[in-house]
């Protein structure tokens, strides 16, 4: 639900773009509403937006804010019912999600004292071999995405955080970028980033990248 074009929110979608001017205001305004209701607690409101549309997923923060909480941040900040992390979890919700501070919703949840989340929320600390990894895969990633959007205009955005991939077991993890008609398909495999990306509307645009903690290789050109 771009500016530019229709885009679905999937579950599996990375929200990224922090940029409320190259969005739709329905987009933006429903960013807003399941923020304010997650921050006042208002966990029925939360739980029906989440449901609501395809562009408005359990993992989309406020766009234009900076502390990029979640529903699932708030809900382990306030100590919210473990149905509503769970109803949360179900759609899709994820564990491994980062705030700008870098803490998970278990993370809040423990300094918080809110113990009765801390099952529901646990997920595995990221060992040091596999912080380098994630750390390189997001560097080069996030160069890659300025190398493919540089003649776009400029839009604001989180980059992509490999850790939700990698630790969430996802498939592929899609970012959309404004302008582009198309976007970043991000999978891994045997232990390497995997990332195609293209525009719908150039014949052969498509590339396909390998990531490694060493760098970023082009492999196949020409699809789509």
């Amino acid at each position: 639900m771009w500016s530019d074009h229709a885009m679905e929110q999937r579950n599996h979608d990375w929200p990224g773009v922090t940029d409320p001017g190259v969005l739709e205001d329905a987009v933006v305004d429903g960013s807003h509403r399941l923020a304010d209701a997650a921050k006042g607690g208002a966990w029925d409101t939360v739980l029906q937006l989440v449901g609501s549309g395809p562009w408005l997923g359990p993992n989309q923060w406020r766009i234009g804010g900076t502390s990029w909480f979640a529903p699932l941040h708030q809900a382990a900040w306030l100590g919210a019912p473990v149905e509503v992390v769970e109803r949360l979890l179900a759609h899709g919700a994820w564990r491994s999600l980062r705030t700008a501070d870098g803490d998970r919703p278990v993370d809040l949840a423990r300094r918080r004292g809110h113990g009765h989340l801390v099952d529901a929320l646990a997920t595995p600390d990221v060992t040091d071999a596999g912080r380098r990894r994630y750390d390189a895969w997001d560097r080069h990633l996030d160069a890659l995405v300025g190398e493919r959007t540089s003649s776009l205009d400029p839009v604001a955005y989180r980059p992509v955080a490999t850790e939700v991939l990698g630790e969430e077991r996802l498939q592929t993890l899609w970012f959309p970028f404004p302008g582009m008609y198309g976007g970043f398909s991000s999978s891994v495999h045997r232990n390497r980033l995997v990332v195609e990306s293209w525009c719908r509307v150039v014949g052969g645009s498509g590339q396909a990248h390998v990531i490694t903690e060493g760098g970023c290789v082009l492999v196949e050109e020409g699809f789509v």
